[in-house]
Protein backbone atom coordinates (compact mmCIF):
# COMPACT_ATOMS: atom_id res chain seq x y z
CA UNK A 1 0.00 0.00 0.00
CA UNK A 2 1.27 3.42 -0.97
CA UNK A 3 0.74 7.06 0.01
CA UNK A 4 -1.58 9.38 -0.30
CA UNK A 5 0.07 12.63 -2.12
CA UNK A 6 -1.70 15.93 -2.82
CA UNK A 7 -2.50 16.46 -6.22
CA UNK A 8 -4.71 19.07 -7.12
CA UNK A 9 -7.55 21.25 -5.17
CA UNK A 10 -10.96 19.59 -6.20
CA UNK A 11 -12.37 22.81 -7.03
CA UNK A 12 -9.61 23.33 -9.85
CA UNK A 13 -10.81 20.23 -11.87
CA UNK A 14 -13.14 21.20 -14.32
CA UNK A 15 -15.79 18.40 -15.30
CA UNK A 16 -14.81 17.40 -19.13
CA UNK A 17 -11.18 18.54 -18.88
CA UNK A 18 -7.94 16.53 -18.20
CA UNK A 19 -5.67 17.87 -15.73
CA UNK A 20 -1.68 16.82 -15.91
CA UNK A 21 0.50 16.67 -13.28
CA UNK A 22 3.36 15.44 -11.66
CA UNK A 23 3.17 13.48 -8.45
CA UNK A 24 6.07 11.93 -6.22
CA UNK A 25 8.14 11.99 -9.79
CA UNK A 26 5.14 9.97 -11.59
CA UNK A 27 2.93 12.26 -14.74
CA UNK A 28 -0.93 11.11 -13.39
CA UNK A 29 -3.60 12.97 -15.38
CA UNK A 30 -7.09 13.52 -13.18
CA UNK A 31 -10.14 13.64 -14.95
CA UNK A 32 -13.72 14.44 -12.77
CA UNK A 33 -16.38 12.96 -14.87
CA UNK A 34 -19.96 14.04 -12.92
CA UNK A 35 -19.64 13.82 -9.09
CA UNK A 36 -16.50 11.07 -9.66
CA UNK A 37 -12.68 12.00 -9.99
CA UNK A 38 -10.15 9.80 -11.83
CA UNK A 39 -6.13 9.43 -12.14
CA UNK A 40 -3.97 7.81 -14.31
CA UNK A 41 -0.91 7.31 -15.68
CA UNK A 42 -0.05 10.34 -17.58
CA UNK A 43 1.43 9.16 -21.11
CA UNK A 44 0.40 6.79 -23.26
CA UNK A 45 0.99 2.96 -23.68
CA UNK A 46 1.76 3.53 -27.67
CA UNK A 47 4.37 6.24 -28.13
CA UNK A 48 4.69 8.14 -24.47
CA UNK A 49 2.46 11.07 -25.67
CA UNK A 50 0.96 13.57 -22.80
CA UNK A 51 -2.16 12.27 -22.32
CA UNK A 52 -3.04 15.81 -20.25
CA UNK A 53 -2.47 17.38 -24.16
CA UNK A 54 -5.54 15.21 -25.67
CA UNK A 55 -9.12 14.89 -25.16
CA UNK A 56 -12.01 13.44 -23.12
CA UNK A 57 -15.40 11.97 -24.21
CA UNK A 58 -17.84 11.13 -22.32
CA UNK A 59 -15.61 8.30 -19.88
CA UNK A 60 -12.97 8.26 -22.37
CA UNK A 61 -9.05 9.92 -22.67
CA UNK A 62 -8.22 10.04 -26.00
CA UNK A 63 -4.78 10.64 -27.14
CA UNK A 64 -3.88 13.31 -29.13
CA UNK A 65 -1.18 11.57 -30.97
CA UNK A 66 -2.73 8.63 -32.32
CA UNK A 67 -6.32 8.50 -30.93
CA UNK A 68 -6.32 5.06 -28.95
CA UNK A 69 -9.07 5.48 -26.04
CA UNK A 70 -8.76 4.70 -22.79
CA UNK A 71 -11.34 3.91 -20.25
CA UNK A 72 -10.82 6.39 -17.63
CA UNK A 73 -12.12 4.21 -14.67
CA UNK A 74 -10.26 1.20 -15.68
CA UNK A 75 -7.59 2.29 -17.96
CA UNK A 76 -8.60 -0.65 -20.03
CA UNK A 77 -7.64 -0.15 -23.77
CA UNK A 78 -11.37 0.91 -26.22
CA UNK A 79 -8.87 1.33 -29.31
CA UNK A 80 -5.58 1.05 -31.09
CA UNK A 81 -3.27 1.71 -31.62
CA UNK A 82 -1.92 1.13 -27.88
CA UNK A 83 -3.00 -2.47 -26.77
CA UNK A 84 -1.64 -1.87 -22.98
CA UNK A 85 -3.85 -0.17 -20.38
CA UNK A 86 -3.07 2.75 -18.49
CA UNK A 87 -2.26 2.21 -14.69
CA UNK A 88 -5.13 3.63 -12.23
CA UNK A 89 -4.41 5.07 -9.21
CA UNK A 90 -6.03 5.30 -6.10
CA UNK A 91 -8.05 8.53 -5.48
CA UNK A 92 -9.54 10.11 -2.39
CA UNK A 93 -10.77 13.53 -1.49
CA UNK A 94 -9.99 15.22 1.90
CA UNK A 95 -10.29 19.03 3.05
CA UNK A 96 -10.66 19.85 -0.29
CA UNK A 97 -7.88 18.08 -2.02
CA UNK A 98 -7.27 15.39 -4.67
CA UNK A 99 -4.77 13.00 -3.16
CA UNK A 100 -3.26 10.07 -4.80
CA UNK A 101 -2.32 6.94 -3.77
CA UNK A 102 1.74 6.66 -5.03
Amino acid sequence: MGKYVRALKLDEIQEGTINGVDVEGQHVVIVRIGQDVYALSGFCTHEETDLANGFLVEDRIICPLHLSQFDCKTGSVLNPPAVKPLNVFNVKIEDGWVLVEV
